[in-house]
């Protein structure tokens, strides 16, 4: 698999830079959630003269909203985020100096073959009802029946047990071993690329370092540890910031209707994701008669993520 990332693995023993990134997906507007999540990476990168990039996850295109790239990038400006363009990706495809997954279609199946060719993978039959009836984890029951490679689902062979990490705000995690173990898909059936092997393949050849986000996607963590390992190269760090649900309990989602950001007085909701982060907003009485720039600027030198609460979830 080293051919594979060549250029990445020489460009990974050379970097000293920082190299962050916020991966919003396009199925509607911004939300607060996604407000704390893109100013958490953004701050941490910037605290420490980093790159930070956005990058288009819309591998899922059915769940896509006509319009939504733009509403997120303009949005994201208009919080005071400006992003960086990737050197090391700035010879394909890309939308407002954006990397976007639909262009990368190639690259994916690339690195599919090659795991392919190297017996990582196999094809599944088995249907979301038929596992949930078995209690909802996926025990392998195909993995050495050596079906065709069609239109089925495929699943990628697990070959570590690693289902802990440290995380940097959350310290020592440690994920069911069941969800670790799971052979889980990497490419649905009819042929759409799932995110677990994009996300692992983007973030290795956009060369990030460390990835911030919010913590529900931190039981998959061990997962996409274990595909660098597999693919021989090492992982970035991890942070995972607590989670803004609403007063039913529920996550702060477009899947949830969780309402857009005002971006036409982006100031009361910038203070209060700061607020959210740890920043010390109570005292600082100027912040809401500043410009985003200024406020953008306060938070870059007041960063600390030993500031920032470490509950998995902030009620609003």
């Amino acid at each position: 698999m080293k051919s594979s990332f060549q250029l990445q693995h020489q460009f990974q023993q050379s970097n000293t830079q920082y190299r962050g990134r916020f991966a919003p997906s396009p199925s509607g507007p911004l939300h607060f959630g996604s407000l704390v999540a893109a100013l958490g990476s953004y701050l941490q990168a910037k605290s420490q003269n980093g790159l930070w990039f956005v990058r288009i996850e819309d591998i899922d295109k059915p769940r896509e909203v006509p319009g939504s790239v733009d509403t997120i990038l303009d949005g994201l400006q208009r919080f005071g985020l400006f992003w960086d363009q990737d050197p090391n990706t700035t010879s394909e495809q890309q939308y407002r100096q954006c990397l976007v997954q639909s262009s990368r279609q190639e690259r994916y199946q690339h690195i599919f073959d090659q795991l392919k060719k190297h017996n990582h993978l196999y094809t599944c039959h088995c249907t979301r009802k038929g596992i949930k009836k078995l209690g909802g984890i996926y025990l392998g029951q195909c993995r050495d029946k050596n079906h065709e490679f069609d239109q089925h689902a495929v699943r990628l062979k697990q070959h570590f047990e690693h289902g802990q990490f440290e995380d940097l705000l959350q310290g020592h995690i440690e994920v069911d071993k069941h969800l670790v173990n799971e052979d889980y898909i990497i490419k649905r059936t009819g042929g759409l690329f799932a995110y677990q092997l994009v996300v692992v393949i983007d973030d290795i050849d956009q060369g990030i370092t460390e990835v911030v986000r919010g913590a529900d996607i931190m039981e998959l963590t061990p997962r996409q540890i274990n595909l660098f390992n597999l693919i021989g190269v090492t992982p970035p760090s991890y942070l995972h910031l607590p989670l803004i649900v609403s007063e039913d309990g529920k996550k702060l989602s477009k899947q949830n209707h969780a309402p857009a950001l005002n971006c036409d007085d982006p100031i009361p909701e910038l203070i209060k994701a700061l607020t959210c982060l740890g920043l010390p907003t109570e005292n600082t009485t100027w912040l809401s008669s500043s410009s985003v720039t200024e406020i953008i600027e306060w938070a870059i030198k007041n960063w600390d993520i030993k500031h920032i609460p470490t509950q998995l979830d902030i009620l609003i």
